[in-house]
């Protein structure tokens, strides 16, 4: 069997998450996601992991470093797995899918939901310290950020499209169809 590596884009709490989460389970996928460098570095330097320190470290970084140095990191992360599956999550800029679509067989997924359902599972999910407290007016406000800004245009570049306003047996059967084809 052929590598196969799936990068998945979309807003906040569309369900990045929850797809790679199913196709590690289900299918044995090695996992990574943008965001565990972040928080790799905010842990080691005792600091909370919140949504702001999250994209304050992540402009730090592309900006003295270079815009493309975690897609570099993840992409050479992604050459030495020897895993058939892998799924790559938070793709938020262009900048993060240069080097992943130099790799075979790479293929982007963009999630797509609903403002309000995802405002709904943020509230809900307790990732980022203070998302449970959010008004929707925060949350909206969330998507003018840096670091979310770009990703719809990232979205358009999607080689696959996957709705997620329903619920999980249907985002499920959406993944296994992709899977089995």
């Amino acid at each position: 069997m052929k590598k196969i590596i799936i990068g998945l884009t979309g807003q906040m709490s569309c369900g990045k998450g929850t797809v790679a989460e199913y196709l590690e389970k289900k299918y044995g996928a090695s996992t990574y996601r943008f965001s565990s460098m972040l928080r790799d570095v905010l842990n080691r330097l005792y600091l909370e992991i919140t949504r702001h320190n999250m994209q304050t470290l992540s402009t730090l970084i592309r900006k003295n470093f270079s815009e493309d140095l975690m897609a570099r990191v993840m992409a050479k992360d992604v050459k030495s797995d020897n895993n058939n599956l892998i799924v790559i999550e938070g793709i938020r800029r262009m900048a993060d899918i240069k080097y992943l679509q130099e790799l075979e067989n790479f293929k982007l997924i963009s999630i797509e939901a609903d403002s309000k359902v995802r405002y709904e599972r943020l509230t809900k999910r307790t990732e980022n310290k203070g998302d449970t407290e959010k008004t929707y007016k925060e949350f909206m406000d969330d998507h003018k950020t840096e670091a979310e800004s770009e990703i719809p245009k990232t979205m358009e570049h999607a080689d696959i499209i996957i709705n997620n306003n329903g619920d999980l047996k249907k985002l499920y059967k959406q993944i296994d169809d992709l899977i089995n084809t």
